[in-house]
């Protein structure tokens, strides 16, 4: 099956180091290109505890979706995304429309692949 005929296939978004204002515009930029497990008004909150708070979602990546525009953040994030390579690839061409996007890491597998990205204001 060539990229063109792929399913959707779920990629798992995780944020960390950025305000929740922040984790939320990054989730919605995604939320407007690909199905979401979080529902339209569910915005990040802040836990109590004096650990790092990191945010999560899965999202369905599919052939087709919304292209994305250059988005401002108040602060850069760390993005991890996991999932098929195709998946993962899709995913992080949405992101480079928004933000600018460097990658910190990477780890892959066989089937899947764990990339660790940097997000700067896509706007200047």
């Amino acid at each position: 099956m060539s990229s063109d005929q792929q399913e959707t296939t779920p990629v798992v978004v995780t944020l960390s180091d950025c305000s929740k204002e922040d984790a939320d515009t990054v989730f919605r930029v995604l939320a407007q290109s690909f199905a979401s497990d979080r529902a339209d008004d569910d915005a990040p909150q802040y836990t109590s505890h004096p650990h790092t708070t990191v945010w999560t979602s899965t999202f369905e990546v599919g052939p087709t979706h919304a292209p994305a525009v250059p988005v401002q953040l108040a602060a850069p994030c760390v993005v991890g995304v996991q999932g098929t390579y195709w998946g993962v690839d899709r995913l992080g061409e949405t992101l480079a429309a928004a933000f600018v996007v460097q990658v910190e890491g990477m780890a892959a597998g066989d089937q899947e692949k764990d990339v660790q990205l940097r997000l700067e204001s896509g706007v200047r």
